[in-house]
């Protein structure tokens, strides 16, 4: 087996998804099949139970995810300890945030990086922000850009990169919804409320309505603070949203930012990394560059 073999092996154990991985290695589906195949026969065991609708992991493909994420990360390592040049780095970075975070707080640390080690790849994968950390405790990712847990995981480092308030957001256009906000007295138990599913800006939201006995009438749960922007732009609700996603929206003109007096905690965008790979050299020189561009 090769490197090669092995990133499409994992490719294909994060999505589960055949088309999804292929496109990922910029290879053919069958080209991905095949290769996973060669795995299983040099190993002698099924790592996916697949058939014509779901791919899954099998316990020894579970097993086969570790010993393919380890061995990559030393021959990155081995790489690294060729180079006497620490202006040649050479291999591949990735990097989780969403795409809020990828316009605004990761833009200019990449593109200094790039200039300075023009020779390491960025893999850079976008989603909602509440799989940040989880992407990168499974390995999933290097790094990623997060909301700081008011709970440190103490296997974690955590490097603060920007401060975003949550702000609650409406309609601009004239729907009831907008009617409703316009009259300044803000009913909470009949305004439609548009929610994320998880995470930091939920858990301060149901805090925020318990401590002012609020049962809120929440109309939907979204994954993505993009997603509540849209759909509160179409009159579906009100929203709670990092105003920095706002900012870096395209549906920004359609939005009004209620004007509620009781301000939640500001939302703290963070860059975060495994302690144990802060060694690594990818990984320390994307962590010192970016302390560096925050200090300026």
């Amino acid at each position: 087996m090769d490197n090669k073999q092995l990133k499409m092996f994992l490719a294909l154990a994060d999505s589960l998804h055949f088309a999804q991985a292929s496109e990922a290695c910029h290879v053919s589906p069958s080209t991905l099949s095949r290769n996973i195949q060669q795995l299983e026969q040099q190993l002698g065991v099924v790592l996916f139970d697949r058939d014509n609708r779901t791919v899954a992991l099998t316990r020894e493909g579970n097993l086969f995810v570790q010993y393919a994420k380890s061995s990559l990360a030393q021959w990155d390592v081995f790489k690294q300890s060729l180079e006497g040049d620490s202006e040649e780095l050479l291999g591949e970075l990735s990097i989780y945030c969403s795409v809020t975070a990828s316009h605004s707080f990761l833009h200019q640390i990449l593109a200094r990086y790039r200039q300075q080690y023009p020779k390491v790849e960025i893999k850079l994968r976008t989603g909602d922000v509440v799989q940040s950390i989880p992407r990168v405790t499974n390995e999933q990712e290097d790094m990623a850009i997060a909301a700081k847990p008011d709970v440190l995981p103490s296997n974690m480092a955590f490097q603060t990169i920007g401060v975003s308030p949550l702000v609650f957001i409406a309609p601009v256009d004239r729907c009831e919804v907008q009617a409703q906000v316009d009259s300044g007295q803000f009913k909470w138990n009949k305004l439609p409320l548009i929610v994320p599913e998880q995470g930091i800006a939920r858990k301060r939201l149901d805090k925020w309505f318990k401590r002012k006995n609020i049962k809120p009438n929440i109309y939907s749960e979204v994954a993505g603070n993009e997603a509540i922007v849209s759909m509160v732009s179409l009159g579906f609700g009100v929203g709670l949203v990092p105003k920095i996603v706002l900012d870096n929206s395209p549906l920004k003109d359609s939005i009004q930012i209620m004007d509620v007096s009781s301000a939640l905690e500001p939302f703290e965008v963070v860059i975060c990394c495994l302690k144990k790979r802060l060694k690594q050299p990818l990984n320390e020189s994307l962590w010192k560059l970016a302390k560096e561009e925050i200090e300026k």
